[in-house]
This record gives structure tokens, sequence and C-alpha cells, in this order.
């Protein structure tokens, strides 16, 4: 298939009724003259700056490479795409994209050698380096947003990640935005479940498996956990990673999900991010985890530099650190 090479910038798609992702995607497969080459248009006019600014992050560098690597990554997938994979989440899926050319074009040395961008330690050299682009603490999230629906996939990321109005993840998915926020706090629950059902089945001990109901119920509630949870959290690393996860659903998912999906360059994604600079203050429990989010590290009272997503959150774990992604964040 041939997909244009833009320049650093494409314009967005213009608002209004749109056609969804997946309704674009159908006519990709269908292959027909003059069809498909406006599908593509449209469908890298919708992604293209978000694969160009993260493709910038994961080279450590915003030169013309940054614009290549996010050109053969939406080629990859709109292939794919055009194949029959689905393409109604399909923006994690073009970053992840582009994440994934860009380590394996580093573990190439013939592509390194004529692409000396790509051995920056802090760029593909690192990425090259590193042995999982999943950090170790967010395993249980990475494995409950992939076993979401597409639908609910789509809605988390552009919310919760790209921090964008309801009105587009619901222009992408076809659906009307009063349904589709409706959908997002479910969307929200899911999740929760998800990681919470991870926990069960990744669990490596009975004891582990034991208190997953009591880890999760108490921070959930904002309450305190009872002092044989604690103990175990303070003996047991995979359920001290748990109930981190767990704390970010009481203030802002973005970095939990960005982390688990991308892993590397996540943080720095995240506040690359338009939406979180121009929005404005909006009511319910999306302003809630927005405004705590924000708060960070200041707010728990914590000299970590991450910090948990809420003062609530932080007061509930008995674990406060956290641990960093593998290479730059």
């Amino acid at each position: 298939m041939h997909t244009p090479t833009p320049s650093t910038s494409v314009p967005a798609a213009r608002r209004g009724p749109e056609e969804s992702d997946e309704s674009l995607a159908v006519r990709l497969r269908g292959r027909q003259d003059g069809e498909a080459g406006y599908s593509v248009a449209l469908l890298t006019a919708r992604h293209w700056q978000s694969m160009h600014d993260y493709a910038a992050i994961c080279l450590a560098t915003s030169g013309q490479l940054a614009a290549t690597v996010a050109a053969a990554a939406l080629h990859r997938v709109l292939d794919r795409v055009a194949a029959g994979e689905s393409a109604v989440a399909l923006r994690p899926v073009l970053l992840v994209g582009v994440r994934d050319t860009v380590r394996e074009w580093a573990a190439d040395d013939r592509i390194a050698g004529v692409m000396p961008e790509l051995q920056k330690p802090a760029g593909g050299r690192g990425m090259r380096a590193a042995t999982t682009m999943t950090p170790e603490n967010r395993t249980l999230a990475q494995r409950a947003f992939r076993a979401l629906p597409a639908r609910t996939r789509c809605l988390l990321w552009h919310a919760e990640v790209e921090a964008e109005p309801i009105s587009v993840p619901a222009g992408l998915l076809g659906m009307d935005p009063d349904i589709a926020a409706g959908a997002l706090e479910q969307a929200r629950d899911k999740f929760r479940q998800g990681c919470v059902h991870a926990h069960q089945e990744l669990a490596p001990t009975k004891d582990c498996r034991f208190y997953n109901r009591l880890l999760d119920v108490p921070i959930r509630r904002g309450g305190a956990l009872l002092p044989d949870v604690r103990q175990h959290l303070a003996e047991c690393r995979f359920c001290r990673n748990a109930a981190e996860q767990l704390s970010h659903f009481e203030g802002g998912l973005g970095p939990l999900i960005a982390e688990a999906v991308l892993g590397w360059g996540a943080r720095r994604y995240i506040d690359s991010r338009p939406g979180r600079a121009s929005a404005g203050p909006r009511g319910g429990r999306a302003a809630r985890r927005r405004r705590a989010a924000a708060a960070g590290p200041a707010a728990a009272g914590t000299g970590c530099c991450r910090g948990f997503p809420s003062p609530r959150a932080w007061r509930a774990s008995p674990f406060r650190t956290r641990c960093a992604p593998p290479g730059p964040c």
C-alpha cells in the first residue's frame, strides 16, 4: 500500500460529522480506486502529529528521521489494517508501531550506520539495550488494557492519555458524544476490574491471591489497609506494584495507561499532549482526576520524583515510592 510521507506537521482533519477510523479501514480493505487514498489521507491527518511527536521522543531528536520513522510505522500499521486488523483503537497501535520501528532499526547495525541519529543513548541505542519496553510495575495495567474491547481502549486512550474532549474519541468511533461520555465511565470501571483480575491471575503465591480483594477495596474507598495487608506489601514487590497501579484510579489514569502501553518515553509523551495544556476546569470525576494528577508529589507530601496520583491514594498506600519505567521516562 502506498502511504504518503508527510512533512513534520499535517493539518488536523476538519471537525464535524466524521467517519470512524474503522469505517475508513473498511475502504482500505476494499482496495477500491480512490477510496483507499482517501482513507489513508484522512487517517494520516488524524494521527500523524502524535506519531511524529512520539518518534521525536523515542529518537531523542526532532530532525527529519522522526518523520521517516513515523511514515514507516504508519505504512506498516495501515498494511495490517488493510489485511483485516481492527482500526477501532488505532492511536495506541500507531504509537507502538513508532516505538518498535525505532527499536528495530537501532538494533540493525547496517541501518544505524547510515542513520547516526539512531545511536543516541537516550534514544535508539538505549532502546536497543533495554530488555523490555514494559516496566515491571505496569504489567497488570498492560494485561488489563490489552484485554479491553477496542472501543474501550480508544475512549480511555484519548480521554486519559491525550486529555482530549470526549467529542474526539466519539468522532473516531462514530459515536454520539453523550453516549461516549457514559461509555467512558464504564471503561474506567472495566479497566480497574481488569487490573484486579490480572493481579489474581498473575499472583505468584497463595497469599497474594488471598489479599487480592483486601488490597483493592480499601484503596478504592480511600480507607486504610489492614495491618496484615500492609505487612504483606512490605514483603511482596508484586503486590506493592499492584497497590501502586490501583492507586491511579483515584487520580489520573493517563500516566498508568501510557506507561503500560508505550513504556519508553511515556511520561514525555503525556507532557507533550496539547490537550493537557489547553484543558480548562471541568466538573465531575474527570476534573478531580486531572486536579489530583496536576497536584503531583508536592500535594502527596513525598520527595519521590513522580509520587502517587492523589493525596488520598498516597495516604491509603503503605508503599510510597515508585519504580521508574525502563529507559528515559
